[in-house]
């Protein structure tokens, strides 16, 4: 007898240790309720251009190929001579979602987004986009409409490929960047 309440305390130690888990990581690192402060001094430029190229690493640019040529000789350009420019570094998880939350939004994605699928984020956020005036963007629908849902008004427009475009295992990756590239084009 006293063996079989040994083996229920221990189950029970084990099952609070594991939901304590949850109770600590799952918790959202946002935090709500907070004044709004404007900063005083003029912006730095009239728009800002944001080009997100999933999966591209730093060192593609960085690099030169055998010829002493750099792979990507426009974007080397604009790192050298216009643009202002930065490297991003991954945390986990390494997926796209979490990554354009980070750079638009300005913090970790919540981890208890994975209760959601990594589909939605279910704790409302600010981002660049909501204290913008316009923005325009064009990509995956796994994406867009989580930055459009958290805007304020009617600024924020989202132009996606259907979700059935996307696979992964095609042997040309670029299609759905063509398609953006198609749409973003100037006419």
């Amino acid at each position: 007898m006293k063996d079989i309440w040994l083996i229920l305390f221990g189950v029970a130690v084990h099952v609070v240790f594991l939901l304590s888990i949850f109770d600590i990581y799952f918790t959202t690192p946002l935090v709500h309720g907070m004044t709004p402060h404007s900063i005083p001094l003029p912006p730095l430029a009239d728009r800002l251009v944001l080009i997100v190229a999933d999966g591209l690493r730093a060192d593609s640019l960085f690099e030169q190929d055998e010829n002493g040529q750099t792979r990507a000789p426009f974007l080397r350009s604009k790192i050298e001579k216009d643009g202002a420019w930065g490297v991003s570094h991954t945390r986990m998880p390494t997926e796209s979602r979490p990554g354009h939350v980070a750079l638009i939004a300005g913090f970790y994605e919540d981890v208890s987004a994975v209760t959601k699928g990594w589909k939605e984020n279910p704790v409302e956020f600010d981002s660049v986009f909501n204290e913008s005036r316009y923005t325009w963007s064009w990509g995956s629908p796994d994406i867009l409409p989580m930055f459009a849902k958290g805007a304020t008004g009617s600024h924020v427009f989202t132009h996606t490929y259907d979700a059935e475009d996307i696979n992964f295992a095609s042997e040309d990756a670029s299609e759905l960047d063509t398609w953006v590239f198609g749409k973003v084009k100037v006419r």
